[in-house]
């Protein structure tokens, strides 16, 4: 994807791209490439590559919500910065959190905002199921990007979404997936809201955008340990 057509695509999502959003993605192109070089963070280092498969697959999330309308963002799982950096990037008044337990990857971030100089962008080199003690029924948007099978996502995500906001799962076109989370959705206190299913391009596939939203608090006593939750998902056979 040319830098042209990136701007044409992401108008059609209602977003405005102007110079210093271009420069900073220029920023984050070209030091994501460097420091892939010597530290796997992605397998997409081509820059037509990057701005297709990850800054704007990243931007599709605002087919379903509107961010200018929340005050916080979770992104677990985030890897390079997707799409929680992209979406800090775009939405500079949103206070994102990036989680990943994968210590090299948050390094990149760490230093990828200091070169970005953004604000009320906090990075987190953690598992999310520790967040539950500090921060229970506490964000408005929870979202993953390819991060694990929908049951145990859910359970992960939901405990940390405030009641009558949202966990958004970015996934793919995989609708037997959804299928099987429909009970663990219900049990943590969810429900599906909407189901956006586009192409990305002809090369890359259908892309599944799962909008759920969170009817009622989770308390302490619902939250499984992490063994549980892998060992036996929340799955109705």
């Amino acid at each position: 994807m040319k830098i042209d057509e990136f701007i044409k695509k992401v108008a059609e999502l209602g977003l405005k791209v102007d110079k210093d959003i271009l420069n900073k993605l220029d920023i984050y192109a070209k030091f994501l490439i460097e420091y892939n070089t010597h530290t796997n963070l992605t397998s997409i280092t081509n820059l037509d590559d990057i701005y297709l498969k990850h800054f704007y697959d990243s931007l599709t999330i605002t087919k379903v919500i509107d961010l200018n309308s929340y005050e916080n963002l979770l992104d677990f799982g985030t890897g390079a910065g997707f799409p929680g950096m992209v979406l800090k990037i775009f939405f500079p008044n949103l206070n994102v959190t990036l989680l990943d337990s994968n210590n090299k990857k948050t390094k990149f971030l760490i230093e990828l905002k200091e070169k970005l100089a953004l604000n009320n962008l906090e990075i987190i080199n953690a598992r999310v199921e520790s967040l539950c003690k500090d921060k229970l029924n506490y964000y408005d948007i929870v979202t993953a990007r390819a991060v694990t099978n929908m049951p145990v996502l859910t359970e992960l995500a939901m405990p940390l979404v405030r009641q009558d906001r949202y966990f958004i799962a970015m996934k793919g076109s995989n609708n037997e997936e959804i299928e099987k989370s429909l009970y663990a959705i219900q049990k943590m206190n969810g429900k599906i809201e909407e189901i956006n299913n586009f192409l990305l391009s002809p090369s890359c596939g259908h892309r599944n955008i799962i909008k759920i939203k969170k009817i009622k608090s989770t308390s302490k006593d619902e939250i499984r340990p992490y063994e549980k939750i892998i060992k036996k998902p929340l799955i109705k056979w």
